[in-house]
């Protein structure tokens, strides 16, 4: 189920997207809900990695290059 959002946004960010709506040949929408989609991958992501960075420390995964190792 689709809901609308309503948001204010200042006017030269309207200007930004909308010019980049032009370009990509996206709605504006479109881009707006890609954006809100990928700030929450990221913001899950980062939760989860607060919860797991922990243990990954505990078995000796301090970098990501210490990942890569593990696993090459």
């Amino acid at each position: 189920m689709k809901q609308t959002l309503t948001i204010r946004i200042p006017d030269n960010l309207r200007d930004e997207l909308q010019k980049i709506s032009n370009l990509e040949a996206k709605p504006v929408s479109d881009l707006v809900r890609e954006s809100i989609l990928r700030y929450v991958a990221i913001y899950r992501f980062r939760q989860l990695r607060k919860i797991v960075l922990p243990f990954a420390e505990a078995q000796g995964f301090l970098t990501d290059d210490d990942v890569f190792k593990s696993i090459s």
